[in-house]
């Protein structure tokens, strides 16, 4: 069985998870932490500092020490919003990449929303049905409503908890100004998500990281001091479901905090030293967006970020996980999403989809592909024409420019610019390696692109504008050549038995066979 790991290089800190696939569902065999503070600089002037940078890579070579001890098959390693922000962030890319061989990604708030979306619903009791989530992170705080464990709306906003702490509390206790300013600014900013996200009466809000379990687990201290309670919000890790945190609570606590010196931060239970810096500025974001949206309160889950990461790689590689068809499904919506906003016609374009998906099953032991291809296939072959919305001329270089800088829910960066470079060459133009298009896949892959390329191509030459009268073809592999046997329709087959033959040279000089059309 697989095992994955999942790294979130975080502005706050950063999170590992390693988890193995057991009868298709994910088995966690190792997690760690290390808070780094990414992002503390570059809130302050733009740039990630070099203490930074090197505290955050001695965290990930650890990381690595575990990967290899757990013989990991499959890692994705995704950074947020302090590399978002980053003016050196590709430069720290570059430095993750030569001291540990990892693709360091950079995510929108919005694919991390996605992702802890995915994380949160696929494991959480009493997430099927209509629920917030809110995620407070060091540098951005992500809103999400999801009904039936499917999003209708995300929201990021610059409310981390590391960047209003930097932007607002200089001093300790935290300054009357400065927190009337940070006020402000929050209120601000949910006021603006309040034009994207009306959750209404929801019967479920469940929060996720360090500040909201720290929120969590400061309450339930209180409670048990109070009235001799030992139940515990922090049993998460033991199968027990947190207690609700009521938003009164969360309130008092802001305030109480807000009031308080770094020292006796660290002596509530829950909080600790490091969550003690920042902890003011994310309890104050706590109590508004709750009061502001009405909310009566938020219960604590330990998913997140990592968890969707893991549960996306699962659906990619195992059909039978119960998440599959659910990602693939919000993935194809994703696509479907874009090619209405650029003007696609979806007439057109399902029988070019259709043609290179059976291409792409009957030509399997031809081209070899990986399975994952297919649905990147799928999604080109929807998408090849989204450059027209620029302009006609040279649309191809636009479709390009479009798929590979839109936000595509369930395709990774650099899955989108394997979509975006398939797509690309469907005109007279073909594949070369220092290409733009090109110039962030991996050499290994341009291969592939080749062959992936050919069969979109093969595609579009079956469909000359007959979204009305859409042929059949039959497809037969010989050692030295292949057939394809067109069944004409009520206007014929000529011009598309023409527009094959055209890429037969293609065709030879990737799979070195000659392709023959006829009518059947």
């Amino acid at each position: 069985m697989p095992t994955f790991a999942a790294i979130d290089i975080g502005s706050n800190s950063c999170r590992m998870k390693i988890a193995k696939v057991v009868a298709h569902h994910l088995k966690t065999v190792a997690e760690d932490r290390e808070v780094t503070r990414l992002g503390a600089s570059v809130f302050d002037s733009g740039l990630v500092s070099p203490e930074a940078m090197a505290q955050t890579l001695r965290a990930l070579k650890r990381f690595q020490r575990a990967v290899q001890a757990h013989g990991v098959d499959q890692i994705r390693v995704v950074a947020t919003s302090a590399m978002r922000d980053a003016r050196n962030g590709a430069a720290f890319q570059a430095w993750v990449k030569a001291e540990t061989g990892w693709n360091m990604e950079i995510i929108s708030g919005l694919e991390e929303g996605r992702l802890i979306h995915l994380g949160v619903t696929g494991a959480e009791a009493g997430a099927a049905g209509r629920v917030l989530l809110l995620d407070l992170g060091g540098g951005s705080c992500e809103i999400t409503l999801s009904e039936h464990k499917r999003i209708k709306e995300t929201v990021s906003m610059p409310l981390g908890a590391v960047r209003l702490t930097e932007g607002f509390l200089s001093t300790d206790p935290a300054p009357k100004d400065g927190l009337k300013r940070m006020r402000q600014w929050i209120g601000r900013e949910i006021r603006r998500a309040h034009r994207r996200i009306q959750p209404g009466k929801v019967p479920l809000v469940i929060a996720t990281s360090g500040t909201a379990a720290a929120l969590s687990d400061a309450y339930a201290a209180g409670v048990r001091l109070n009235n001799g309670q030992s139940a515990r919000a922090g049993l998460r890790g033991r199968g027990e479901t947190p207690a609700m945190v009521p938003t009164r609570s969360v309130r008092k606590l802001a305030t109480a905090l807000s009031k308080m010196s770094l020292p006796e931060r660290e002596a509530v239970p829950g909080i600790g030293p490091r969550r003690a810096e920042i902890i003011v500025a994310g309890a104050e974001v706590y109590a508004e967006l709750l009061e502001s949206f009405g909310l009566a309160g938020f219960r604590y889950s330990p998913l997140g970020l990592r968890d969707g990461i893991l549960a996306q790689m699962l659906a990619e590689q195992d059909a039978r996980a119960n998440t599959h068809a659910e990602f693939e499904f919000e993935r194809w919506q994703s696509v479907l999403a874009t090619a209405k906003r650029y003007g696609v016609d979806p007439k057109q374009a399902e029988p070019v989809r259709t043609h290179v998906l059976q291409l792409f099953r009957e030509l399997q032991s031809l081209h070899q592909l990986k399975p994952e291809y297919e649905s990147w296939l799928s999604a080109a072959a929807f998408l090849r024409d989204t450059g027209k919305f620029i302009n006609h001329q040279g649309h191809h270089r636009h479709t390009q420019y479009i798929i590979s800088s839109t936000e595509i829910y369930g395709f990774t960066q650099l899955q989108r610019t394997l979509v975006s470079a398939i797509a690309r060459y469907q005109g007279k133009s073909r594949p070369q390696p220092d290409d733009r298009a090109l110039r962030n896949i991996p050499a290994e892959e341009h291969k592939n692109v080749h062959r992936a390329v050919v069969l979109l191509r093969l595609a579009v030459a079956l469909n000359q504008d007959r979204a009305s009268d859409v042929l059949r073809v039959a497809v037969k592999v010989y050692p030295k050549r292949v057939y394809f046997e067109v069944r004409p329709g009520r206007t014929g087959a000529e011009l598309e038995l023409w527009s094959l033959r055209k890429e037969a040279g293609y065709f030879r000089e990737v799979f070195g066979r000659e392709l023959l059309a006829t009518l059947a």
